[in-house]
């Protein structure tokens, strides 16, 4: 089988959604597929760049388009980043041989439509949309678009057009379906399926415990339990009630947050606000130290904004699992976390 998956970010970069891409692609490519990567060369974080995969080999090919290496620090950067990446992708696929399937995620949002062009010139071409995030569900929600405004009407109208020319639509949870299909599904298509974010096993032997991670070595844990946030602390996620228990907490947890995002400074600047000397926080590290990273730790904390149910889902759940770890899940039930 001949399939293209279309992504802005793929491995070795940081992002959940660049990990995704590459277990799956390397996945079909052991499987026998004929497999194309296109994605960008820009990195997830602006001024880190990805330079190459984490394996390409036969049957595995990657296509990077070229995109300005811009980050995600504003939304004028994110968008034109997009639009870069859209316009790339878009070139590519249309001078792409027949392709059997598309698989197109959801950064950026809409990339999907690069792959209806394909599909123009090779009707028979299956199209796979595997939705990480809902747009503009989720810029409605978060005050970034007004609902039933111009601009969301019209993005609305072109997710019924995308929806109509879709084969498959893969889900997070069971409320990302539901959303999905209550707006822009019609007649019960396209068919809806639900596979949770997943992590490649190889990262977690179960006969080799991982050394503990060597940045403990200089944090003030002081023999207190470490409660750990790792990954993304984006629009999507609240921690005024992590920061509540922490005030409650100070001498007997420490609250450690790894990684960064859109809600990063306002949680450092708030911890400050608070005096909370148990809430340590340090920038990303590199995929590979993640299982050292959480081999330090004694619970896992995952938390989601009420407003995320539905347009987003969690990805870290089944890391932290694979690692052994008490999971600790603040935000609304009906996401995978709480499913599982």
């Amino acid at each position: 089988m001949r399939l293209t998956l279309v992504n802005q970010y793929y491995a070795p970069d940081i992002s959940p959604t660049a990990q995704m891409a590459a277990s799956l692609a390397e996945h079909r490519a052991d499987r026998g597929d004929q497999v194309t990567v296109i994605t960008g060369r820009a990195g997830y974080l602006e001024g880190i760049s990805p330079a190459g995969a984490l394996r390409a080999g036969p049957g595995l090919r990657i296509r990077r388009a070229w995109t300005p290496d811009l980050g995600k620090s504003s939304v004028p950067r994110r968008l034109l980043g997009y639009v870069a990446f859209l316009i790339g992708a878009s070139a590519r696929l249309l001078v792409l041989r027949r392709q059997d399937v598309i698989v197109a995620m959801t950064t950026p949002p809409f990339v999907v439509v690069t792959a209806l062009l394909h599909k123009l010139l090779h009707p028979r071409t299956r199209i796979v949309l595997w939705s990480m995030d809902c747009y503009p569900d989720a810029a409605e929600r978060f005050g970034e678009l007004r609902p039933g405004g111009s601009v969301s009407s019209r993005l609305r109208q072109l997710n019924r057009w995308i929806f109509r020319r879709l084969d498959i639509v893969v889900c997070l949870d069971g409320a990302m379906s539901e959303l999905l299909s209550s707006q822009y599904a019609s007649g019960g298509e396209p068919e809806h399926v639900i596979v949770p974010n997943w992590e490649r096993l190889e990262l977690f032997p179960v006969e080799a415990a991982p050394t503990e991670w060597d940045g403990y070595q200089d944090l003030p844990v002081d023999r207190r339990a470490v409660v750990l946030y790792l990954g993304n602390t984006g629009v999507g996620h609240r921690f005024d009630t992590v920061l509540d228990a922490a005030e409650e907490l100070r001498d007997d947890a420490v609250f450690l947050f790894i990684g960064g995002g859109a809600r990063w400074d306002d949680l450092r600047d708030d911890a400050a606000r608070r005096k909370l000397t148990n809430v340590l926080m340090h920038g990303y590290v590199p995929k590979e130290q993640t299982p050292a990273v959480m081999a330090g730790a004694d619970l896992a904390l995952i938390t989601l904004d009420e407003r995320s149910l539905g347009v987003m889902s969690p990805s870290k759940l089944h890391a932290n699992l694979a690692a052994g770890l008490p999971v600790l899940y603040v935000g609304p039930p009906g996401s995978n976390v709480d499913e599982a």
